[in-house]
C-alpha cells in the first residue's frame, strides 16, 4: 500500500461514494496500517501485527477502538506527504475473561511503530480513561522509538507518558509485554509498570543499541545479547517473563491477569472451592535430614496452593528466592520464599529487590502474602558489601514492614540471624507465624554460634574437636528449634508439615477482613 496523502484521502462530499461507504474505505484503511507488504515483512519475521495481538489478547468482538483516524500534524521532512490513520498506535477497550482492559498495541508496518506526538496522545488519553474507571492497562509495545522527524514534540509524548505511569502505579495494574524493539527513552514507560514480558529472539530493550555500544566502549555485541529476553530474564531482571512466542507471551498475560484485582480498592477474584482432605503428609518427608542438605521449596508451595495455580514470577533471575502468584481454596495470594536448592537460599543483593518488589505489588493491590522460611542469613563477601547488599536488604525489610495485607509465615527449617526479622517476622507486623519442628530459629548456626561462645574452654580441651561437637549439641538443644521463639510467642503455633494447608486456609479467610491503619503521611522513603 502507498502512502495516502491527505489529499488523496476521500472526503465526505466525494460525489464518488456515498457518505457510509467512505467510512467503510476509511475503517479498511486504518485496518490495513502501513499496507499489505509491510504486513507480510512483520509475518516474516515471526511477529504478529497490532491488531492480530490484540485480537489474541481480549475476549472475541469486545474490542472497542479509539481514535481509529488520528493523523499525525508534522510537516517537515516530507512527513506532510506521508499519513496512514491511526498514526502507528491501535488504541481502545475490551474484556479479558468479561474483565475490562484497556489496551495500547504499537504497530510497526507505520513507521516503525515510531512514537509522534498524536501516537503518545492516544495512550495518553487511554491511560487517563483507565485512571478514571478503574481497570488494568495493557501496553503492547513494538516500537523504533522516537519519530527523529518530529523533534522534542516525540520527547514530550513519552514524557507525558511517564508522568501518567508514575500517577497511575499502584492504583492500577500496568502490565507491558515487548513485542519487538524497545529502545532508547522508550524502556523507561515499561519499567516503571508493574511487569513486564518479552518474546525470546524477537523483542530487546535497550538504553543504548550495539552500534553505540561498539563506538563508546569499542563492546562487539549483538542486540540479543544485549536486551533480549534471556540476557533481562536472567542477568537484569528487567523483564519477569520470557516467553517461547507471541502467543504463549499473550496466554502468560491473560493469566496473570486472573491474579490480580481490577485496582487498588478492588479485591483479587475467588475462584469457586469445594473443601476436601487438606492434609498434605507428602510434606513430612520434604525436608532432609541434614541441616545443610538442599530440597526444591518449589516442591513446598506445589503442596501448599491449589494444584496447578502457582505461576512463578522472575523464574530464572536471583533463584535463590522464589516468588510468584498462587490460590489456596480459590484465594489468590503472593507466595515470597527462599530456595534452598540456589545458594543455600542466602539473601543477596538481587533476590531481596526481586521479594521486595513483588512484595509491594501485593500489597499495593490487596494480595495477601505467605512467606516460606529457610534462610540462614545474607551472603557475605566484598562483591555483596560493594554492591549494597545492605541498603538492597533494607528494600525487603522495608517492603515487609510497609505491607498491610495478610501476612503468613512459614519456618519450614533455618531462620538465622538479621534475615530471620526480614523474612516477615512477628516482630515487622506479619499476623500469623508458624514453625515446622525442623525449624531452627537462632542468630547463627549452631557450628559458628559454638565456637564463638566456648572458644576458650574448645582451645583449653584435651579433644578440642569432642569438646566443639559436644558444645555444638548444647546450642542445637537449647537454641536450634522452634520452641524459645514460640514460648515467647514469636511463633503462634508449632504444627505439623502435613497440617500446614490446612492452617493457611483458615488463617486466610480468618484474615480476610483485616483492617490496618499507617501514619499520615505523604509517602514513605524507601531506601532505593
Amino acid at each position: 500500500m502507498q502512502p495516502v496523502s491527505s489529499a488523496t484521502v476521500p472526503q465526505p462530499n466525494d460525489h464518488k461514494l456515498t457518505k457510509p461507504e467512505v467510512l467503510a474505505q476509511k475503517n479498511a484503511e486504518a485496518e490495513l496500517g502501513g499496507g499489505q507488504k509491510r504486513i507480510d515483512a512483520q509475518h516474516a519475521k515471526g511477529k504478529l501485527t497490532a491488531r492480530e495481538r490484540i485480537a489474541l489478547l481480549v475476549d472475541d468482538g469486545s474490542f472497542e477502538e479509539i481514535g481509529k483516524f488520528v493523523m499525525h500534524r508534522t510537516r517537515d521532512f516530507g512527513l506532510d506527504k506521508e499519513h496512514y490513520l491511526g498514526d502507528g498506535v491501535v488504541t481502545g477497550y475490551g474484556t479479558v475473561d468479561g474483565r475490562l482492559v484497556y489496551v495500547f498495541a504499537q504497530d510497526f508496518t507505520v513507521f516503525g511503530g515510531a512514537l509522534s506526538e498524536t501516537h503518545a496522545e492516544k495512550i495518553c488519553k487511554l491511560m487517563d480513561l483507565a485512571m478514571q474507571n478503574g481497570a488494568p492497562i495493557i501496553g503492547l509495545n513494538d516500537s523504533g522509538g522516537a519519530r527523529i522527524q518530529e523533534g522534542v514534540l516525540s520527547l514530550a509524548g513519552y514524557a507525558d507518558i511517564f508522568y501518567r505511569n508514575t500517577k497511575a502505579s499502584g492504583v492500577i495494574p500496568q502490565l507491558s509485554a515487548i513485542m519487538g524493539p524497545c529502545a532508547g527513552g522508550a524502556v523507561y514507560s515499561p519499567a516503571i509498570t508493574d511487569f513486564i514480558f518479552m518474546v525470546e529472539h524477537t523483542s530487546y530493550m535497550f538504553v543504548t543499541g550495539p552500534n553505540v555500544v561498539k563506538t563508546v566502549t569499542h563492546e562487539e555485541v549483538t542486540a540479543e545479547e544485549l536486551g533480549g529476553a534471556s540476557t533481562h530474564s536472567t542477568k537484569s531482571g528487567v523483564t519477569h517473563f520470557a516467553c517461547a512466542n507471541e502467543l504463549a507471551c499473550i496466554q502468560q498475560l491473560k493469566q496473570l491477569l486472573s491474579y490480580i484485582p481490577q485496582n487498588c480498592e478492588d479485591d483479587p477474584i475467588r475462584l469457586p472451592y469445594e473443601s476436601t482432605d487438606e492434609n498434605r503428609p507428602a510434606l513430612n518427608s520434604l525436608i532432609p535430614d541434614g541441616a545443610n542438605q538442599p530440597y526444591d521449596m518449589r516442591e513446598i508451595i506445589d503442596e501448599l496452593v491449589d494444584t496447578g495455580s502457582f505461576m512463578e514470577v522472575h523464574k530464572n533471575y536471583a533463584e535463590n528466592i522464589v516468588v510468584g502468584f498462587a490460590r489456596i481454596a480459590g484465594r489468590s495470594i503472593g507466595v515470597v520464599g527462599n530456595q534452598p536448592a540456589v545458594l543455600a537460599g542466602v539473601l543477596d543483593s538481587n533476590s531481596s529487590t526481586k521479594a521486595a518488589r513483588f512484595v509491594r505489588f501485593c500489597d499495593c493491590f490487596n494480595i495477601p502474602l505467605l512467606v516460606l522460611e529457610d534462610v540462614p542469613g545474607f551472603l557475605p563477601g566484598t562483591d555483596q558489601e560493594w554492591n549494597g547488599i545492605i541498603s538492597n536488604g533494607a528494600k525487603l525489610l522495608y517492603a515487609f514492614c510497609e505491607a498491610t495485607v495478610p501476612r503468613v509465615t512459614v519456618i519450614t527449617r533455618k531462620a538465622y540471624g538479621g534475615a530471620y526479622d526480614v523474612m516477615n517476622s512477628k516482630h515487622i507486623g506479619a499476623d500469623l507465624n508458624y514453625a515446622w519442628p525442623s525449624a531452627e530459629i537462632a542468630v547463627m548456626g549452631a557450628s559458628g554460634a559454638a565456637e564463638i561462645i566456648f572458644k576458650r574452654e574448645i582451645a583449653e580441651a584435651a579433644d578440642p574437636q569432642a569438646k566443639l561437637q559436644e558444645k555444638v549439641l548444647d546450642y542445637t538443644e537449647k537454641f536450634a528449634n522452634p520452641y524459645r521463639a514460640a514460648n515467647r510467642g514469636y511463633i503462634d503455633e508449632v504444627i505439623m508439615p502435613e497440617q500446614t494447608r490446612q492452617k493457611l486456609i483458615r488463617a486466610f479467610t480468618m484474615l480476610e477482613n483485616k483492617v490496618a491503619t499507617i501514619p499520615k503521611k505523604k509517602h514513605g522513603n524507601i531506601p532505593l
